[in-house]
């Protein structure tokens, strides 16, 4: 018996315009053949810089190597020794240089670590006009449209559309084998993580795709059955927070999955244009537009969302958690503070899905107004190494302290303890300055692309025993570090002349995971890495949450509310 996959049922073919298609088409091909303008020697500097980072400053070095059986030196040192061997005449091309030190990052699993590639990749994002989404009913998993960009118009594709196969790959199976293209710190987050890339993917950690365009079979809200040939598209990302690439506070603090928040930014610009309007709104002082019902106008949109909501067990606060970057931790506190105070205080509803990270110091002082303890910041460790040791005592000269972590660092090299003591990186001060402000019963709802500093916050707020965790995954996307730029290492040993730190070229960059977060409470000194958050009850997405504004997602968190005192 064949083993080969159903052919899909037949159904009408969907073409955009030949002409259309053969342009934008050619725009992906010529911009991948021909972007890039790296020389020999740069290369070299690249990989020479990745090894330093990642042997002597990679704080997960030791679990990556234990959990996947990646060495990761050793295979920067080949590729080394490669480029050694080069010239000018025989290196490959650029795209391929990308590709092999992006697989060698990518093979640790780790959204904190990356190579970030340089300009022109830096400044785009690839992407499909539309976004699709899985959920679950009694026959399993499901694949469905549920945005589609304005002005883009093909007979029975919108959102309640169900995808059935991808360029000729049933569908579970490509969002399968596109998991294990990328990376993600357990397999709830490598397959979430897939659906996400299937359709959009920022050039600045990702190559862009070596198809030029999908064929995409879907059935349409009218029962029928098609198919449709479209394009990959380029745009230029959308800003974000600036990255002046010293050694600040908030750079220092960061703890986030770029990644993540490069895709949340362009769907924000391709299929949110409410939310653009409404940070228009608030920059120029005009009304808020697009208030949905029960929905409190918010002084940063793009990082919260409130809204009454009515479910069975009662009406409740439903707060949204987008983001934990800002310009401005303490803007940022006092907004979630007004807006939890202008929700119902029966119960809330707190929702942090999909968001990437940010700040640290933010993230964790958020808990304490969510409840009468003492909040204990998570104590976070550097790899032992001589390098770490140097950074600790060169940031001095900065007037930053590193001093708590020096003792241990210096001690491990003699003791070989694999790493330094473990302390917090927020002060035990700010994170219980302001105290509780909200006093009703809580439940956060989490799911696989919650990282970093998002992998912090929900487990300060297990470990603290806030209130319980929906998820609509198994786990959280386990990214348990604070993570610094190869930028931010140079400012740190701007002042030493032997600093093996070099600035890299044509904008090209790397993050690196340097010290690693480790649980209080019951779990007390175990690492989020990899293990993230489990949540206490899973609800998976159904049709109804993805075309009904989470309508059963809401519904089992009231429940959830009411069983903790909320009514």
């Amino acid at each position: 018996m064949s083993s080969r996959p159903e052919r899909p049922p037949s159904g009408p073919v969907v073409h955009i315009p030949e002409r259309a298609h053969a342009r934008i088409s050619r725009e992906l091909a010529n911009f991948v053949q021909t972007a890039g303008s790296l020389t020999l020697d740069e290369r070299r500097l690249i990989v020479d810089q990745a090894l330093i980072l990642l042997e002597q400053n990679y704080v997960h070095l030791p679990l990556k190597a234990a959990m996947y059986g990646v060495n990761p030196v050793q295979r920067l040192r080949v590729l080394q020794r490669r480029t050694e061997k080069q010239t000018e005449q025989t290196m490959p091309p650029e795209w391929k240089f990308h590709a092999d030190i992006s697989e060698i990052f990518l093979s640790l699993k780790d959204l904190h670590t990356n190579y970030l590639l340089p300009e022109p990749f830096a400044g785009k994002v690839a992407c499909l006009p539309f976004l699709i989404e899985e959920y679950s009913d009694q026959d399993g998993s499901k694949f469905m449209v549920t945005y589609v960009s304005k002005g883009f118009h093909v007979p029975g594709f919108a959102p309640g559309a169900q995808v059935t196969h991808w360029s000729g790959i049933p569908i579970s199976t490509a969002v399968e084998l596109n998991a294990s293209r990328f990376a993600g710190n357990n397999l709830a987050a490598q397959r979430s993580r897939s659906v996400q890339s299937m359709t959009i993917r920022p050039l600045m950690v990702h190559l862009p795709p070596f198809e030029q365009w999908v064929t995409v079979n879907y059935i349409g809200p009218d029962g029928k059955h098609r198919e449709m040939r479209e394009s990959w598209r380029l745009f230029d990302s959308p800003p974000g927070p600036v990255d002046t690439g010293t050694a600040s506070s908030a750079a220092l603090s960061q703890a986030v999955d770029i990644d993540t928040q490069e895709t949340n930014r362009a769907k924000v610009a391709l299929f949110a244009p409410r939310v653009l309007a409404q940070q228009s709104a608030v920059a120029t002082g005009q009304p808020f537009p697009g208030l949905r019902p029960g929905e409190i106008p918010t002084r940063i949109p793009i990082a919260f969302r409130a809204q009454e909501v009515q479910t069975p067990s009662g009406v409740f606060g439903h707060l949204r958690i987008f983001t934990f970057e800002s310009d401005s931790p303490r803007s940022y506190v006092e907004e979630f503070i007004r807006l939890v105070r202008l929700l119902p205080d029966r119960g809330l509803i707190l929702d942090v899905r999909d968001n990437g990270g940010g700040d640290m110091r933010v993230a964790e002082c958020l808990l304490q107004v969510l409840t009468p303890r003492k909040v204990a910041p998570e104590p976070v460790q550097f790899l032992s190494s001589p390098l770490n040791l140097r950074v600790c005592r060169a940031a001095r000269s900065l007037d930053i302290d590193f001093s708590a972590w020096i003792p241990s660092l210096d001690q491990a090299l003699e003791l070989g303890a694999a790493f330094s003591g473990a302390f917090p990186a927020t002060s035990l001060a700010a994170a219980n300055s302001i105290g509780q402000k909200y006093f009703g019963p809580v439940v956060l709802v989490t799911n696989a692309r919650c990282f970093s500093a998002t992998d912090i916050f929900a487990a300060g707020f297990q470990d603290h025993e806030i209130g319980p965790v929906l998820g609509t995954d198994q786990n959280t996307g386990a990214g348990g570090a604070n993570v610094w730029t190869h930028d931010v290492l140079c400012d740190l040993m701007a002042n030493d002349p032997t600093s093996p730190y070099v600035p890299l070229p044509k904008g090209s960059s790397m993050r690196v995971a340097v010290r690693r977060t480790l649980r209080v409470g019951a779990q007390s000194g175990t690492p989020v890495e990899d293990l993230g958050v489990t949540p206490n009850r899973v609800h998976r997405m159904t049709r109804r949450d993805l075309l009904e504004g989470n309508a059963d997602l809401l519904n089992r968190a009231g429940r959830m509310l009411a069983e903790e005192g909320g009514s």
